[in-house]
């Protein structure tokens, strides 16, 4: 019988899984089950491909994958996240299909189609911090992507793990955030000057336009 010879590489490795699974496969099982498998089918899979990664293996609930770049291990985990949120919009809160998303970037051991090591201990154990909707990653991701992808990374500590000896310093990027980039478009506002793209809130854009016909009312009154 043929051995496998183990190896190692640096990876940047995704652990998610299903807030509350058991829970709500116990309300609806079928729906649950169908919907999780069709997020996989038409998000999931094709999203981590996109950003050149490959799915190690599946659990009943999540999966973990490897990605060569942890740029592209973020921006798939942050892009899966943001349309999370359109595809289950209709859907009851308490019935909604939730991840949550760990990422590591570290040494890990392979052997054949596997990985194994503390690189991907850690990033299990960053998915079972997330929030549902969520992204944690660890502090060597965090300053790998800080100046290269526009995300809200909020420092939220030096976390105490399970089989970890280590304390994992955690970034969150919160759902909050998500859903406000997933759901703010880009347009163009009649208040603003040269063209300028409006990135903020509607209150800002009237104050903005307020504050301009005022210019212009001084402008035009006669000085006495």
């Amino acid at each position: 019988m043929a051995t496998t010879t183990a190896t190692r590489r640096l990876a940047a490795i995704l652990a998610a899984d299903v807030a509350g699974y058991s829970r709500l496969m116990g309300a609806d099982e079928e729906g649950t089950h169908e919907r999780f498998k069709a997020h996989l089918v038409e998000l999931v899979d094709p999203k981590i491909s996109e950003h050149h990664g490959r799915i190690v293996k599946t659990t009943g609930d999540g999966l973990l994958a490897e990605f060569a770049s942890v740029v592209d291990a973020v921006r798939c985990a942050a892009e899966w996240q943001r349309a999370m949120i359109d595809r289950e919009t209709g859907i009851p809160d308490d019935r909604r299909i939730r991840f949550r998303i760990g990422i590591n970037l570290g040494d890990v051991i392979v052997e054949g189609d596997d990985i194994f090591g503390d690189g991907v201990n850690v990033a299990a154990r960053l998915e079972a911090l997330a929030k549902p909707g969520g992204i944690c990653v660890s502090r060597m991701v965090r300053d790998q992507v800080r100046d290269r992808l526009p995300y809200a990374l909020e420092d939220i500590g030096e976390q105490s793990v399970k089989n970890i000896a280590r304390p994992v310093r955690v970034y969150a990027e919160t759902v909050a955030s998500l859903r406000h980039r997933a759901s703010r478009p880009v347009r163009q506002c009649p208040g603003l000057p040269l063209r300028r793209a409006c990135q903020s809130s509607c209150c800002h854009s009237t104050i903005l336009a307020t504050i301009q016909i005022s210019n212009i009312s001084r402008m035009a009154s006669p000085r006495i």
